[in-house]
């Protein structure tokens, strides 16, 4: 008799042997949606590529204020694309004229050192000296500054 669905002598209550990976693939193809809609959320807006730095990461303070050089040497701060004479009353407007408080200041790979040096002395211009680079880390760059 061809078809059968049983064996002989098996009775109901036969084990099944095989894994049912079902389940786990759901999980997954949820946890990969999940991760496709936050990555873009968790990027920023302004497209610069930064330079690598073997320095040690600092912490950072809960609301830093980035100025941000692109390749068209726009200046950006947080975000938000401004122009070169508003960049002390801005900066001004969001550290409440604090001159203590630090500037990340971060600049395309391809921005020349004149255009940097020219924003890095607005900033000084208007008061702010505790200006921080911004850049890549590479790997093993902490390891590379523990050793002597």
């Amino acid at each position: 008799m061809a078809g059968g669905i049983g064996r002989e002598g098996e009775g109901d209550l036969a084990e099944n042997s095989e894994i049912n990976v079902t389940p786990f693939i759901d999980v997954m193809l949820v946890l990969l949606i999940i991760f496709m809609v936050a990555a873009p959320l968790a990027t920023v807006d302004v497209k610069v590529d930064l330079p690598a730095a073997s320095a040690r990461a600092e912490k950072r303070p809960d609301k830093p204020v980035y100025v941000t050089i692109a390749r068209d040497l726009a200046l950006s701060l947080d975000d938000r694309r401004i122009e070169r004479d508003e960049l002390k009353a801005r900066i001004d407007a969001l550290t409440g004229g604090d001159p203590e408080a630090r500037i990340f200041l971060r600049a395309d790979k391809a921005v020349d050192y004149g255009a940097f040096m020219d924003v890095m002395n607005a900033l000084r211009e208007a008061g702010y000296l505790k200006i921080a680079l911004v850049g890549l880390e590479q790997p093993g760059a902490a390891a590379a500054g523990a050793a002597p």
